[in-house]
């Protein structure tokens, strides 16, 4: 039997240029990381990573990250289903605005959002007579964190939406299911998987976002500071290896959220016999 040929030079070659651009790219640059982290000590590193000050951080990132990871993991649904189940005007417009916080700078996305809910902003003076303060607040925060991490969820949800058959929705209609129950005895089970690897890429998004949440979170102190702006500070301060703790951190966390979503994806293919 004739061997097969491929298009590209054989496993050896292609393996060692993947395993060289990785190192250079990736691997070379995180193994820094990790040894300036602990250049100081471990004893610097733990006095670092568990400053009052750092540990407040750390709600505003990963806690407020993981409360907007949820809302849009439910109205990312609700998005995904109208673009990918009803035609109506402006269809194709709506579905190029739900990519807008992909290509727009997030340092633009910050100063749009912190002019809209100021006092003196478009929705900000609406709210203020209500006693509800959005700008230099965590739910400012939580707003920039949401807009950046909505098209992640409505983007891994679409396509799984558009490959469900309407044949089984009518199926359970006709067996006297109600539209309650067919949502969750049919569809929600299929969709299951992908809104939990959307969630896990917003997630992943929102922790390491900085551009869009300095500008409205107004960088208080223990109330609004994120992790990334403390790294800056500590760079500022010329403590590098304070700066590297923190991004250590952040990397683990990171790294965590991408095995999730990739456990989450390989559940998904193992489910579907693909």
């Amino acid at each position: 039997m004739a061997a097969r040929r491929h298009v590209l030079p054989g496993f050896g070659l292609t393996l060692g240029y993947t395993l060289v651009y990785l190192s250079i790219i990736v691997l070379i640059p995180l193994s820094a990381l990790f040894l300036k982290s602990f250049s100081d000590g471990w004893g610097h590193v733990w006095k670092t990573i568990t400053e009052p000050r750092v540990v407040a951080s750390y709600w505003v990132s990963f806690g407020l990250s993981f409360l907007a990871a949820l809302v849009n993991g439910v109205f990312g649904v609700i998005a995904a289903w109208v673009l990918a189940r009803y035609r109506f005007p402006g269809r194709k417009l709506l579905d190029a605005i739900v990519d807008l916080p992909f290509a727009l700078p997030t340092a633009v996305a910050g100063i749009a959002l912190t002019t809209i809910y100021a006092r003196n902003g478009m929705i900000g003076h609406v709210l203020e007579p209500y006693g509800i303060k959005v700008a230099f607040t965590q739910l400012g925060v939580f707003i920039a964190l949401t807009f950046i991490g909505l098209p992640f969820v409505v983007r891994t949800v679409q396509p799984v939406i558009q490959d469900l058959s309407a044949d089984v929705e009518e199926a359970a209609a006709t067996l006297g299911a109600s539209r309650w129950q067919t949502f969750w005895r049919v569809i929600f089970p299929a969709l299951l998987p992908s809104i939990l690897t959307g969630i896990a890429l917003a997630y992943g998004r929102a922790v390491g976002e900085f551009g869009s949440v300095v500008f409205i979170s107004g960088n208080l102190p223990f109330k609004t500071e994120i992790t990334p702006l403390l790294i800056i500070t500590k760079l500022e301060q010329y403590d590098y290896a304070g700066a590297a703790a923190l991004g250590f951190v952040m990397l683990v966390v990171s790294f965590i959220i991408l095995l999730v979503s990739n456990g989450l994806q390989a559940w998904d293919q193992k489910r579907r016999g693909v």
